[in-house]
Order: structure tokens, then sequence, then C-alpha cells
């Protein structure tokens, strides 16, 4: 079964743009990326496919319920993670995770004194005196307290330090591990590329890329790194060119005997080729 599918969902604002358009299948137990930068319309399709919003057009599925007639179902099957957690003020965190497990009718005691152990969690504290960062803690344990079939994240790591999103995805591959399907909504691609085994790339409400990780990867163009001076005038083939300090590095597709030659006449100190990262390749796919 699916987790996700979606054909041709669209949602507008009036006459605004949200998303267009958006055809996608998740399998289920994947660990799926879902890639763009703010306003490409990340949210408003995991709030679409949620039935928190409807639909203009289109139809969407997850985990096999329709998500305008079957929303209910999906959400109680669903950990749901928003890029912004908000608490009824004056609640202590150990009250918030009791709150949502009732919700659940789910006695989730045990994972959720687990997960706050995990995380550093004090469940003593109201959640009004707690940081950005605190506050999202409490909303991951919400979100996975009662070990939902899905997990869909939504910019889930800011406001963690390096140590507590370290800790975060070690629980997120251990529940992967275990069959739990994970969408992951993110800007931070570094994320997407340790984690995920496929991705589309979202841009103005469309999806123009999904492939596999290792796919998106595969490109022609290297990252050339240059120390000493050359002259890349009359080069084809070069583009994202960043110098400094004696360095010049940049994105090459051309031939390579073409730049050996340009290389040849100048005065280079070091060199070094390699392939380029995911979020250059995200980049290209912008600029096209």
């Amino acid at each position: 079964m699916e987790a996700i599918r979606t054909e041709n969902l669209s949602k507008y604002y009036g006459k605004a743009r949200g998303i267009e358009q958006i055809s996608l299948s998740v399998a289920e137990g994947e660990f799926f990326g879902f890639i763009g930068p703010n306003g490409a319309g990340k949210s408003t399709t995991i709030r679409t496919l949620l039935g928190l919003i409807c639909p203009t057009g289109g139809q969407a599925a997850v985990l096999g319920f329709d998500i305008v007639k079957e929303k209910e179902q999906i959400l109680a099957r669903t950990g749901y993670l928003p890029s912004e957690a908000m608490f009824h003020p004056g609640m202590r965190v150990r009250d918030v995770l009791k709150f949502s497990a009732d919700l659940r009718k789910k006695d989730c005691r045990e994972a959720a004194d687990g997960l706050c152990e995990r995380l550093q969690l004090d469940t003593r504290r109201k959640v009004d005196e707690l940081s950005f960062g605190n506050r999202k803690k409490v909303a991951i344990v919400c979100a996975l307290q009662h070990e939902p079939q899905l997990l869909i994240l939504d910019e889930p790591t800011s406001g963690l330090d390096p140590l507590m999103q370290k800790a975060f995805f070690e629980i997120l591959r251990e529940r992967n591990g275990k069959g739990t399907t994970v969408f992951l909504s993110s800007h931070i691609l570094s994320e997407i590329q340790r984690n995920c085994s496929r991705a589309a790339i979202i841009r103005a409400g469309r999806i123009i890329v999904c492939d596999s990780v290792d796919a998106l990867s595969q490109t022609n163009a290297r990252r050339v790194t240059v120390h000493g001076s050359v002259s890349l005038e009359g080069l084809s083939g070069v583009r994202d060119i960043r110098e400094a300090d004696g360095t010049v590095s940049f994105l090459y597709n051309g031939a390579m005997n073409a730049l050996l030659r340009t290389l040849a006449a100048g005065e280079v100190t070091d060199l070094s080729v390699s392939e380029p990262d995911l979020e250059e390749i995200f980049l290209h796919f912008y600029e096209k």
C-alpha cells in the first residue's frame, strides 16, 4: 500500500497560488524527503494531506484514506509535527503530553518517558517557560508517543541544537527501521541527503523533480577547486564561481581536456575535483 498518493492536488487561497497539480507517491515504510525553500508550498501540501485545509482540485489518499472524506482516520494513524508548535498557556509539559495521548485514547506514558529522556525534556516545567527548542521537543514527543504508522514532519529540527538533532534523527531511523513511514519536509538539504531514500523538490507550488536521493545527486557536473592563479575566461561549462583568498571554486560540466588546458596556462599550486552536494543540485534545479 502507498502511504501517500496524490493526483493533481491543488490548493488556491482565492486567486493566490498555494500548490498546483501535485502528483506524488510515497511507499509504505519509506523515508521520504520533501525539499523546498520557504514559500514553495511544503506546508500547504502537508496541511492539505492531513485534511486541515480543503483542496481546491485533484485528489489524495493517506494510508489508503481519502483526505476529504476520511480525515479522522488519517489523523488517528499519523504523527504530525508542525513547523511552529503552539500549546495552551499555563500547562506543564507532562499535562500537554497526557492531553495529547488522551485525545488518541491511548496510554503513552512509557513511550513518552523514553522520548523525554532521550531528548532531555523536563516534563515538570510549564510550556510558557520553555525556549523555542524545548517547545519543539514537546511537539516531537506528542507526534511520536502514540507510535503512528506515518510521521509527517514539517521543518522538524528548527530550534534544536546539534546534539538534539542527532538524537532526533536516531529516533526517526529506529522508527523507520520498524516500518514507520517518514515524510520529512525541510529546506536543510544535508538532513535529506543523510536520512532519506527518495525526495521531491517543490518550486512555486509544483513538483519539479522526484527521484532517489542518489539519482538526484548524480550529475555530469563536478565541483572544481583551484588554489593559485587561473583565468576561466572563454571556458564553457563553468557556473557558480566562488573566489576567496587565492582560491577559485566552480561547477564544471564541460570538456575535461579544455579544463586541463585552461589550468595548465595558469599557476596552479593545488587542485581538487569532487561531486557536488545535494545543495548544489537543488540550486541547479531552481536555476532551471
